[in-house]
């Protein structure tokens, strides 16, 4: 397989929770990863928005997530807010540059997900399919078997973030 550059490094074995804790890419990725920044960091791309416009523009967010995903955003240097003088005080939120420049691999990340969303669901369609134990060809159930034992697909949970 081709790795790109970038990601063509020697991570160590194994890598420390303090290597990942410490790592730009697992901090950018639990930024953009949670269900709405990157939703947030979109609408702003579009235009700079009042706090009620973003609000009204996203479906289930509660105001409370809302506020703690603008904070992390503009914390993190991706998002501007500007207070208006106005009575009453009208908050806008806008992308700052470096926010800006986090649309080129969202939207990257967005092609590919469009063009690899039903080979994903296909995917997720045979593996739900198959027996308890996974697949037989599979390394671990080959040496389940030669073992005397069966590997047990381990339970599935779903939670919502």
């Amino acid at each position: 397989m081709n790795v790109p550059a970038a990601l063509d490094v020697d991570l160590g074995s194994p890598v420390t929770s303090e290597e990942h804790g410490h790592c730009p890419v697992t901090d950018v990725l639990r930024r953009v990863g949670d269900k709405w920044s990157v939703l947030i960091v979109v609408l702003l791309g579009q235009e700079p928005r009042h706090y009620n416009e973003l609000h009204r523009s996203v479906e289930g967010i509660s105001r409370r997530i809302l506020t703690r995903t603008l904070r992390n955003l503009e914390r993190d240097g991706l998002v501007t807010r500007t207070v208006h003088p106005t009575v009453p005080a009208t908050v806008e939120y806008a992308l700052s540059s470096l926010g800006a420049s986090l649309l080129i691999p969202v939207s990257a990340l967005a092609e590919w997900g469009v063009e690899h969303g039903q080979d994903i669901e296909n995917a997720r369609g045979q593996y739900d399919a198959r027996p308890p134990g996974g697949n037989e060809n599979s390394a671990d159930s080959r040496a389940a078997s030669a073992a005397g034992g069966e590997l047990a697909r381990p339970p599935r949970t779903v939670t919502a973030r």
